[in-house]
């Protein structure tokens, strides 16, 4: 992300379009990451933009997940950075974010069509702003190597299993088909509290502050710290980075060497294309623990940023891709669960989409109603990547013998105060 894309949020260029004579034209980049296909399904349509708006040139920067979340703070940071950016830590990015209320043709289609998630893309304090819409919705839950389960002759656990079930069943699987990854889960914090939560973590005490330490939390981070002391879970995949760092199990999934992998319905889209007919795969509902079955939701936002030059192209553009037939056409290509609500009511054909991919969304989609009031309100929380980072930086170092648990609950809290501490000054 570093380098000449970023020297300018945005430029103006003079160019000649046929027929039209010579003109100025504005330019807005997007910083977009993808996960999937949905890269290649935006640049489509932006093309389709550009020609109904030739004043209006639209940049789209494709770059690593690893630039978003760790070099485009930086660059927001030192008031640079792109026009409009892709991101998902909601809450860390809002401070940098247009309100781009005054300048969208309808605000009251924006508020009705993406009213719960809007607070997620808000500057602290703020209730009114609109600077962003979701891409997707994401639901984090597991997939499985039903295959697997198959060739192993063990039965896949009921919709009401446990944590626990989940767990003895895939060991026994992996050990029954010599499969090297018994159960698989995302370095990540968000990733961590679908189990967090399930057992019964709360997060915040009674007056909405951090509380991440409480009975839910540690029978949860004490599941996950057993797995991996008992290899249900692979020292190799959360030990082979440090610190913050994400590490996906995405590629160990699609080789067939997972038997169950604990991640979201943002990998539909990338399984349906890269496994194809090599093993069957499903998703399957979220596990449940002592306080519930839920899993986490997020997502990726488009969010405005209020550097820009040119707030009304960079509205015009927000209007053009949040519209209803566009966005439809996005998220039915992307295999993306919906993030308006509109969309969501009415149904959306992924006519693109495989049996086994039609399926797993439906599993994803039904699972929005499972999730908990915890859950809602840490991914709407502004500082959740410091508790996210803290969590997974801390767990990480316990699970590779660095400390204990204990010593590692105690280093969770000192870090969530002393970095929120150092966001307020």
């Amino acid at each position: 992300m570093q380098g000449k894309h970023w020297i300018s949020a945005l430029a103006l260029t003079v160019g000649l379009v046929a027929g039209s004579g010579a003109f100025a034209q504005t330019t807005v980049r997007i910083a977009w990451y993808s996960d999937g296909n949905e890269g290649e399904v935006v640049s489509d349509l932006l093309k389709r933009f550009e020609a109904q708006n030739k004043d209006i040139k639209v940049v789209l920067d494709q770059v690593p997940y690893k630039a978003i979340t760790e070099n485009l703070p930086v660059q927001l940071a030192s008031g640079q950075g792109p026009d409009i950016a892709r991101v998902v830590d909601l809450g860390g990015v809002a401070r940098y974010a247009l309100d781009m209320r005054p300048y969208l043709k309808d605000a009251s289609y924006w508020e009705k069509n993406f009213g719960p998630f809007l607070p997620w893309m808000r500057p602290e304090g703020d209730s009114s702003a609109i600077t962003g819409f979701m891409t997707q919705l994401t639901v984090t839950g597991p997939f499985v190597n039903k295959t697997l389960f198959e060739q192993a002759g063990v039965a896949l656990p009921g919709a009401k299993a446990t944590w626990e079930d989940w767990g003895k069943a895939a060991k026994e699987v992996a050990t029954k088909v010599k499969a090297p990854f018994p159960v698989a889960m995302d370095r990540s914090g968000h990733r961590f509290f679908s189990v967090a939560v399930s057992e019964g973590a709360k997060v915040f005490d009674d007056k909405g502050e951090p509380a991440v330490i409480d009975e839910g939390f540690r029978r949860g981070a004490k599941l996950i710290y057993d797995w991996h002391q008992n290899g249900t879970m692979a020292k190799e995949l959360w030990g082979s980075v440090s610190g913050t760092a994400y590490r996906g199990a995405n590629d160990e999934f699609k080789n067939a060497q997972v038997v169950m992998y604990q991640s979201g319905s943002w990998q539909i889209a990338q399984f349906d294309k890269t496994v194809g007919d090599a093993f069957d795969w499903v998703a399957v509902p979220s596990p449940c623990g002592a306080g519930g079955c839920s899993p986490m939701p997020g997502g990726a936002g488009l969010v405005a940023i209020k550097t820009t030059k040119s707030p009304e192209a960079v509205a015009k553009v927000m209007d053009y891709l949040a519209s209803e037939p566009v966005l439809s056409e996005f998220y039915a290509r992307s295999l993306f669960v919906p993030g308006h609500l509109g969309i969501a009511a009415k149904g959306l054909d992924y006519a693109g989409a495989t049996p086994q991919g039609k399926a797993a969304l439906k599993v994803f989609s039904d699972q929005v109603a499972q999730i908990s009031p915890a859950a809602y309100k840490l991914q709407g929380y502004v500082n959740n990547r410091v508790i996210f980072n803290a969590v997974i930086s801390r767990l990480g170092q316990a699970i590779s013998g660095e400390g204990t648990l204990d010593e590692a609950f105690k280093r969770i809290e000192s870090d969530v105060a002393q970095q929120i501490a150092e966001r307020k000054k």
